[in-house]
């Protein structure tokens, strides 16, 4: 990973997280953190700084936001503030929205990455999971190939850092994700966090959750969730896209400037200063 200043104790360690929801950390929550949940990009913040006195971080990710609202509103920020590394994923919203022209999102992606790369920091990306939620899904499916194949050939490309999330065996577990069964629970933030540390070769001591086999549903009960989650999350989402509002309107970035994480801690201790940071 890149440091400026030669590396040693006075290296500049900046780290900035850009995306949506999945970056902002969503499924996660947190009565004291900022937008009211944590998530991964918090979690490897804290062990880097753990790790390597001297990190700052910003985390300008807000849910719900397209590839396109990622590029106007957070990669000239992102740029502007000189950081070391870089975490992306960007498009998984617009894999959702009808009539996205999936050539033309990734032809964005693909310059979008370019700009990341020519900071000079080390940029990190993601593939994207194949939820198994509901047959109301399948027909993203495709869209999440295409995706994912030209992610890998992208951070291939640009010589950027590659988690393969789709790979991840450990989140065909249902208890990995929110209620929603589209964002990762606080154990799949864990793990994920876990991953990107271990791509960065950061010492940690984030381990797997242990759980018992998941108990079997009768099919009545099957059915009563299944109602269940199509009520309270898929009529309310697409719901929303049909009005052209989303979740993250009225939301401002979490940590919208760079913050020196503390060592011992983690960002809880930086809670009574965060009006500070969060002013604009």
């Amino acid at each position: 990973m890149r440091e400026d200043s030669g590396g040693g104790k006075n290296a500049r360690r900046r780290y900035v997280a850009i995306g949506d929801s999945f970056t902002e950390g969503v499924g996660d929550p947190s009565k004291v953190l900022p937008n009211g949940v944590r998530g991964w990009a918090d979690r490897v913040a804290e062990k880097l700084a753990k790790a390597q006195p001297g990190w700052e971080y910003a985390n300008l990710a807000v849910r719900s936001k397209r590839l396109r609202h990622i590029i106007d509103e957070q990669l000239q920020p992102a740029i502007d503030m000189e950081p070391t590394l870089i975490t992306l994923y960007a498009g998984g919203n617009d894999i959702l929205d009808f009539g996205t022209d999936m050539e033309a999102l990734l032809d964005d992606y693909e310059l979008l990455v370019a700009r990341l790369r020519e900071t000079g920091a080390t940029v990190v990306l993601f593939t994207g999971f194949d939820v198994k939620v509901s047959a109301v899904l399948e027909p993203f499916k495709k869209r999440n190939t295409l995706y994912n194949e030209r992610v890998r050939g992208i951070a291939s490309k640009y010589g950027a850092l590659l988690v393969d999330y789709w790979c991840f065996d450990a989140y065909k577990d249902s208890r990995m994700w929110s209620p929603d069964r589209l964002h990762m629970s606080k154990a799949g933030h864990k793990y994920l966090a876990a991953q990107v540390l271990d791509h960065l070769d950061i010492p940690h001591k984030i381990s797997p959750k242990e759980w018992e086999p998941p108990t079997r549903l009768t099919l009545r009960e099957w059915e009563r969730r299944q109602r269940r989650w199509v009520n309270d999350w898929v009529v309310p989402l697409f719901g929303r896209k049909l009005r052209g509002v989303t979740l993250g309107d009225s939301l401002q970035p979490r940590w919208p400037q760079p913050v020196k994480v503390p060592r011992k801690g983690g960002l809880k201790k930086l809670m009574e200063a965060y009006p500070r940071y969060h002013r604009r």
